[in-house]
């Protein structure tokens, strides 16, 4: 039973949590539901369809382009307004490409689109955080990544039929629809934590909002040693998994003539054990400490690319690239939740902007390794792979040493007045 902390019913709080989830796996939808349906948009447009990746990638960017104002914003104002506010511009702005025209129009609204990635991270996360004791906190994050891990799952096999029975326009219609209806079960639903006393009898106190309180909040954030390797090591322990989300189709379908559907296939193992992670974090954050979990989930996250890069070295087989890599998946798994969690509460300032910054960390992280894994050749074999996707793996050592050494108890600390 999970007992919120602020003076709302079980029930409301689930309802919300419900609600964000939909809205969470709506944005994802937004990238990989859409997809099979964007060689359909180029040819209507009458552009080149080298401009598909490019749509993708314009979103994603949409995704952090407002996340450092977007924290402050909601430290200051609350977290209601401000999620209010993105599941609005979100609905509108996928409403609005049925009647886009032009590829240009199309680009821009996509990159309208892509805000809504970042109103479910820098305020719907904290606001989950806010509401629920740490432990609780930590399975319901567990939770909502297992549903946003449907989308790159079956994302693209579920707009791929949805396609056949209706065309690119009425898929985003469809979308803003369903959008519009979470939007209206927010506004029922979703409960303020910012300035609102909890039953403990503490109280998150609005931050103050300036350019010089934002610079302030950053500069502050940016001095935090823990919450910097914290960080770090959320984004380079994260890297492998992302560098196989960009690199599989380049490595498995044109490098090893994989057809599309074996590709999809190759791709069960992996995020099954990133399930499989989040489920055993759900089991037992209640018999652990947050710690011990973190430092529990390095055995098979550095053991799973051990075995991936020796037995891939031994064989040469897909198979054994795969089994080290879901491995090391549920250990990211068990250790992802957990990071974030003592990242986020490295700080006593607002964490909205802690939020943001961590999101950008990240996201700066996976784009430029991936970028630089791509051009050294890591999709080039599967020992090429392997063999590269172990060098963040070593860099996250020394941001994780820092990590333990510095959090040998669970950081929970809470904002008063």
């Amino acid at each position: 039973m999970f007992l919120p902390l602020i003076a709302v019913s079980p029930r409301r709080a689930m309802l919300f949590c419900v609600l964000l989830a939909i809205f969470e796996l709506l944005t994802y939808a937004g990238s990989d539901v859409v997809m099979p349906g964007m060689l359909q948009v180029t040819s209507e447009l009458g552009v080149d369809p080298h401009y598909v990746p490019l749509t993708l990638n314009i979103y994603l960017m949409g995704g952090v382009a407002l996340q450092w104002m977007i924290g402050p914003l909601s430290d200051h104002y609350g977290r209601r307004p401000l999620l209010l506010l993105g599941c609005c511009c979100f609905a509108m702005a996928f409403a609005a490409t049925i009647w886009a025209d032009n590829i240009t129009q199309f680009i821009f609204l996509r990159f309208v689109q892509g805000f809504g990635l970042g109103f479910v991270v820098v305020v719907s996360y904290p606001a989950m955080q806010e509401i629920y004791p740490e432990k609780d906190a930590v399975r319901m994050l567990a939770i909502l990544a297992n549903i946003a891990l449907i989308s790159p799952l079956l994302g693209p096999l579920f707009g791929g039929l949805l396609l056949s029975v209706l065309s690119w326009r009425e898929l985003f219609a469809a979308i803003a629809v369903i959008s519009a209806l979470v939007w209206i079960g927010l506004w029922r639903f979703m409960p303020e934590t910012v300035g609102v006393v909890r039953q403990d009898g503490s109280r998150i106190a609005p931050q103050p909002l300036s350019c010089r309180s934002i610079a302030a909040g950053y500069g502050a954030l940016l001095r935090n040693r823990i919450f910097i390797v914290g960080c770090l090591a959320l984004g380079l322990v994260g890297l492998p998994l992302i560098a196989w989300i960009a690199l599989s189709p380049l490595l498995l379908m044109h490098n090893l003539d994989h057809d599309a559907m074996s590709y999809g296939l190759w791709q069960l193992p992996i995020f099954g054990g990133l399930i499989s992670g989040n489920v055993l974090l759900g089991r037992y954050v209640e018999r652990f400490t947050l710690f011990s979990l973190t430092r529990l989930a390095m055995i098979p996250l550095f053991g799973g690319l051990l075995f991936a890069l020796i037995a891939t070295f031994i064989t040469g087989e897909l198979w054994a690239l795969a089994a080290g890599l879901s491995l090391f998946a549920l250990g990211l798994g068990i250790c992802n939740a957990t990071l974030y969690r003592q990242t986020l509460y490295a700080t006593e300032g607002g964490k909205g902007g802690a939020s943001a910054l961590i999101g950008m960390i990240s996201v700066a992280i996976y784009g430029l390794g991936s970028s630089v894994l791509a051009q050294a050749g890591a999709g080039a074999s599967l020992f090429h792979f392997i063999a590269f996707m172990s060098l963040p793996a070593l860099l996250a050592v020394i941001p994780l040493y820092w990590l333990f050494r510095c959090s040998r108890q669970p950081i929970s600390p809470v904002t008063t007045d």
